[in-house]
């Protein structure tokens, strides 16, 4: 489009020059003129600018669509008013600004169409061929994550692979989304609108150049300045600077470190020692304990047995608190020093991490590195107590709190319980499982058998109650005396007989019949009563001996055995009357 005012000042010098015509004729020949100029014009503009061009031009006008841009040669054309407007939607050019423009195309009505967006790919593109043949870096910003790689921006957007991120592989790319670095060029293709980038000789060019720096200003006992790069159960990977050390787990602290993730995070800038330092293999150790005295060489001195300290809980297991004392100290109170009395399953349903706690010291060992601490000690001990209050043979009132196969618990005192073993429960019946004489919650009396303060153990006897029946077996029973009773139970060896209740006397098979007996139930059945006699008691084994053999009628002697004897008698008769006869004849003399 032709600007109309420069038309005009031509039009006036033209019509200068011919001015000695004059008239109609005149008239006719200027409006000639006039046109022959406005053709002229706008061929001269549409040689001078050409299809796929880029040049400057100067905005106009702007309306609520467009821009109108003047580029020169009184010719002016229209950008979308989108192009020129940033992402949040404001105006980015005004009125008389001069910006670089695509000549595009014309439309169905003959205007000029431009675009600022496709002069700047233009340039981008000789940029990006510049930068790619003189082997140059371009600035990009990390637009996005996206398959295989990251999205950039140099302008157009490129490709940048997972693989050419760095000169280790990356794990975690959404790291770098938003971040504007340094890239080489490693392809492109225009007509696909393809470029690839790389960042890994940049990286490794910088690295090496770091690394040199660091090693020559690296030396054993020196202290460093690093950033955590990689966190595992051993340890902790710092990169000091082009060269990375190892802060081993044993050297992170004085006291009980399990998770190094627990207590530090990838990327934490951290001061560490150096331990020792390979230059040759590029290998240093590193050491955190080391920038602060050794707590544990005055450890006894500080913790004497038996002192009251403050600590705080650290850590909660199966067996017991850990609760640190200072820093880098940490005593165990083991599950078994926590409560006199209460029981608990797991010290977490008691403590949290971080709870304060006054502690006893029970142990302190500085070359195991090992505290033993006491959470009860800090209170009276109820079990002391209990001695005092309950001596040895005083009869307690309790509830049955709980039954065992081996006895009864018996609660007697708040948290704690008196034992009735199954062998103090009756002096005469043989107690199978005591859950056939009491049931949980039942009261019951019992007699203080023992307290033992230092295991903690309360023995409590209920047929103590009562004498021992045994004791008056021996006189109530003698030896040879008969008694009677009922069978209660045939064995191998011979029968039991109950001759009291809950008393029962062993009547051994050679001593059930004179005859000879294989099995007593040749005899006899359970239930049936019989007498027998007393051979022997002993109360301390709890055992009686019987025999029934020893009721039994005399056996008359076999005829035989009565021959022998007459035999025997005439016999001694005989010899008596010679003895008599010799005698005689000796007085005679």
């Amino acid at each position: 489009m032709v600007n109309n005012e420069n038309t005009n000042s031509t039009h006036k010098k033209e019509v200068h020059s011919d001015s000695h015509i004059s008239g109609p004729a005149a008239s006719m020949a200027s409006a000639k003129e006039e046109d022959m100029g406005f053709k002229e014009l706008y061929e001269q503009s549409l040689n001078q600018i050409q299809y796929g061009d880029v040049t400057f031009g100067t905005i106009v006008q702007v309306t609520a669509d467009t821009v109108m841009v003047d580029v020169g040669w009184k010719t002016e054309g229209f950008i979308p008013i989108r192009e020129l407007k940033d992402a949040q939607g404001n105006l980015t050019v005004s009125v008389g600004d001069n910006i670089e423009v695509f000549i595009d195309k014309r439309d169905s009505e003959g205007n000029l169409i431009l675009s600022h967006e496709k002069a700047a790919k233009l340039k981008v593109w000789d940029e990006i061929k510049s930068v790619y043949e003189n082997k140059q870096t371009i600035k990009g910003r990390i637009v996005e994550k996206v398959k295989g790689g990251l999205s950039v921006d140099i302008g157009i957007i490129a490709f940048l692979p997972g693989s050419q991120v760095d000169t280790r592989p990356i794990k975690d790319m959404d790291q770098f989304v938003g971040q504007t670095m340094d890239f080489e060029i490693l392809k492109y293709d225009r007509k696909r609108n393809n470029v690839v980038l790389s960042r890994r000789s940049i990286v490794s060019a910088s690295r090496e150049k770091e690394k040199q720096l660091t090693l020559s200003t690296l030396s054993e006992g020196s202290v460093v300045e690093g950033i955590i790069k990689n966190i595992t159960d051993y340890g902790i990977f710092i990169d000091l600077g082009g060269i990375d050390g190892l802060l081993h787990v044993t050297d992170i602290s004085w006291g009980r470190i399990s998770k190094p993730a627990d207590a530090f995070r990838k990327g934490e800038k951290i001061k560490v020692k150096v331990l020792s330092f390979d230059r040759d293999k590029e290998r240093v150790s590193l050491g955190l304990k080391q920038l602060h005295e050794n707590p544990w060489d005055n450890i006894t001195e500080k913790y004497p047995i038996g002192a009251l300290i403050q600590g705080k809980v650290v850590n909660l297991t199966d067996y017991g608190v850990f609760v640190e004392i200072e820093p880098g100290v940490e005593g165990l109170v083991h599950i078994s020093e926590m409560y006199w009395t209460r029981e608990i399953k797991h010290p977490s349903k008691v403590m949290n991490i971080g709870d304060e706690v006054n502690v006893v010291v029970l142990e302190v060992n500085a070359e195991a590195k090992r505290v033993s601490l006491s959470l009860k000690q800090t209170t009276p001990n109820p079990w002391e107590k209990l001695k005092e209050r309950y001596p040895v043979g005083t009869v307690v009132k309790g509830h049955v709190r709980n039954i065992t196969n081996f006895g009864v618990f018996i609660g007697v005192e708040d948290g704690i319980d008196g034992l009735v073993h199954v062998s103090d429960i009756s002096w005469k019946h043989r107690v199978t499982h005591p859950s056939e004489y009491f049931k949980k919650g039942q009261e019951v009396e019992a007699v203080v058998l023992n307290i033992d303060v230092d295991n903690e153990k309360f023995s409590l006897g209920i047929k103590q109650i009562e004498k021992n029946p045994w004791d008056e077996l021996p006189q109530k029973y003698a030896p040879g005396s008969v008694v009677s009773g009922k069978i209660t139970n045939f064995t191998d060896f011979g029968i039991f007989v109950e001759i009291e209740e809950g008393i029962e006397g062993l009547v051994h098979i050679s001593e059930i019949s004179s005859k000879r007996v294989k099995t007593a139930g040749e005899l006899y059945n359970i239930g049936d009563t019989v007498s027998a006699a007393v051979k022997s008691i002993d109360p301390k084994s709890k055992k009686i001996r019987l025999s029934i053999k020893d009721l039994e009628a005399p056996t008359p002697a076999p005829a035989s055995n009565q021959y022998l004897n007459n035999r025997e008698n005439v016999g001694s008769t005989l010899a008596q009357a010679l003895a008599d006869v010799k005698i005689g004849g000796q007085t005679k003399e």
